[in-house]
């Protein structure tokens, strides 16, 4: 029985790499089968927008206006070349998705086993909120996989005295600043990490110039963009510029509030959220938060170091209380500057580059525990894989997928050519300006038109949409909806009689039906809804108006 255990455990190893190409094969199917077959969400929609221009320096003026840096702009910018369909636009991340998985194995198998590499590389290719991730027009799937990449190249170079890989570490960091702020924290993290080997394994001075070389590019990349983009942000609001809209609204309760929370009860309790969001499942995520906290006192204790870490088993390969350091720094950093309320902290995909570490420290103790038995391991990391994906939740704002089914925006659009009156205004609010553009514009670019102060108008297709800024109202919801609609009618000057179509889709679409449930001016409220994501109905200026609502708190914001 012991032979044929230790047969298999040595099949495994001999087979590991080309088991792990299948896996991360599978991975890339389930993120392509993600990202097709569904209309872009209203980000995915602002960020080809952004690129979507005339000019690649107009590209580079509205990458301006967003809160990121300019590369995944300057990327769509060129990629539209070739198509512009949702699945093609999600393209780059889905392979930055695969290209994540493949070089997050590589590191873990060299830094924590072979073993807690392939167990981590099942997690990261399978978990659905990592998928997810992967198969949306955002940054965050070509930020983990230069991450991973600079992680593998920064130990290679350690390990091999390598210059050539050191530098390589550098150039695969540059590209993640370029894509995502965020990537400046792990930076933080692996600066620090690299001193501890530098002090600890005294390598030759070539390989200590060339990491500072690289890190003081790296500060000057920081600086270039502070004060080209960072320091400009929210110039003229009363908001700080680092944090927006996003810290008093949408993710308040990812900064820490010194007036109403505990700075240690808050770190926790957002740190087990990490886990709770990257696994996609409560109480998983908050068994697996105590696991990664097992591991890592197991690794600074030397108690968990692996002892399948390929051949070269040499003193300057990652030791165990190291690696313990490092899958510890990435939460530490993201915690404090959240604490500073600088940037968001918890269970939302704004802190992906803590997949790393996460699901690293998770693998290591999951290997630890199958005690060199590979079928165990696997048994455990399947069971914890089925939990997440048969009882898992993915957090909002979300869409359905079967709502966000591309047919569902294809039939609206025939809706607005059969029965909207070129004579007659579309509104809408601004997550929906931005999909509908995409949409009735054919994916062309759109020339703005003047539009009173608060407002943005464009048309297309013989249509003429107008929708509130993202100032004044990114979303309509029924407390807000009477008062956007005087300001509108009083801006555009309209006349009683004229007919006006309102459009609503993206996240959170309920407004129609809100409107009858609440006010009864709305009670007999007609409107055509194409999924649950899409929304359309018709209004009558000076046809009877509800008093706002906002002034008596009765409706609250979703």
């Amino acid at each position: 029985m012991l032979a044929a255990r230790e047969k298999q455990n040595e099949w495994f190893h001999g087979h590991v790499n080309l088991v792990a190409a299948a896996v991360t094969l599978l991975g890339f199917l389930a993120r392509l089968w993600m990202a097709s077959g569904t209309f872009l969400n209203p980000d995915e929609a602002l960020h080809f927008r952004l690129a979507n221009q005339v000019s690649l320096a107009l590209a580079y003026q509205q990458s301006l206006t967003a809160a990121h840096p300019p590369l995944l702009i300057f990327l769509l910018y060129f990629w539209r070349a070739l198509g512009t369909s949702e699945l093609w636009l999600r393209l780059p991340s889905v392979l930055a998705g695969a290209a994540f998985c493949w070089m997050f194995y590589k590191w873990l198998s060299q830094a924590g086993g072979s073993f807690a590499g392939f167990i981590g590389l099942l997690f990261v290719s399978f978990l659905p909120p990592v998928i997810l991730i992967a198969a949306e027009v955002r940054q965050y799937a070509l930020l983990l996989a230069f991450l991973a990449s600079a992680l593998y190249f920064l130990d290679e170079a350690f390990a091999k005295n390598s210059a050539g890989r050191m530098a390589a570490f550098s150039l695969c960091l540059y590209f993640a600043m370029l894509f995502h702020y965020s990537a400046f924290l792990f930076a933080a993290a692996l600066g620090i990490y690299a001193l501890i080997r530098i002090f600890a394994q005294r390598p030759p001075a070539r390989l200590v110039a060339t990491w500072a070389a690289g890190q003081l590019g790296g500060l000057a990349l920081a600086f270039f963009f502070y004060k080209t983009h960072l320091s400009k942000l929210g110039v003229g609001d009363s908001r700080p510029a680092l944090q927006g809209w996003m810290s008093e609204f949408y993710l308040h309760r990812s900064y820490f509030d010194r007036a109403h929370d505990n700075p240690l009860l808050f770190l926790v309790g957002h740190t087990f959220g990490v886990f709770q969001y990257f696994f996609g499942q409560l109480a998983m995520g908050d068994a697996l938060g105590v696991v990664f906290f097992v591991a890592v006192v197991l690794l600074l204790r030397g108690k968990a170091f692996p002892n399948d870490r390929g051949n070269d088993q040499s003193d300057n390969r990652t030791s165990s209380w190291q690696l313990g350091v490092f899958l510890l720094l990435p939460f530490a950093i993201a915690g404090g500057v959240s604490l500073a309320h600088v940037y968001p902290y918890g269970g939302t995909r704004h802190v992906a580059f803590l997949i790393i570490p996460a699901v690293a420290g998770v693998s290591v103790a999951m290997a630890c525990l199958a005690a060199g038995r590979w079928e165990r391991g696997l048994a455990i990391a399947a069971f914890v894989l089925a939990v997440c994906i048969a009882f898992g939740k993915t957090r909002p704002p979300r869409m359905d997928r079967a709502d966000q089914n591309r047919a569902n925006m294809a039939t609206a659009m025939e809706f607005v050519r059969q029965r909207i009156d070129p004579s007659e205004i579309i509104f809408t609010d601004y997550q929906t300006d931005l999909i509908l553009g995409h949409d009735l514009c054919q994916q062309r670019p759109i020339s703005f038109e003047a539009a009173p102060p608060g407002f943005e108008q464009f048309s297309c297709a013989g249509r003429r949409v107008v929708s509130a800024d993202y100032k004044m109202a990114w979303m309509f919801w029924a407390d807000n909806f009477p008062e956007d609609w005087r300001r509108f009618v009083q801006a555009y000057n309209l006349k009683p009689g004229d007919t006006v179509w309102i459009f609503q889709s993206g996240w959170g679409v309920k407004l129609p039906e809100d409107l009858r449930k609440h006010y009864a001016e709305f009670h007999d409220l007609h409107f055509d809804s194409f999924g649950a994501n899409i929304k359309i109905f018709k209004m009558t200026v000076g046809q009877p108006m509800p008093v706002s609502v906002q002034q008596s708190g009765l409706i609250s914001p979703p």
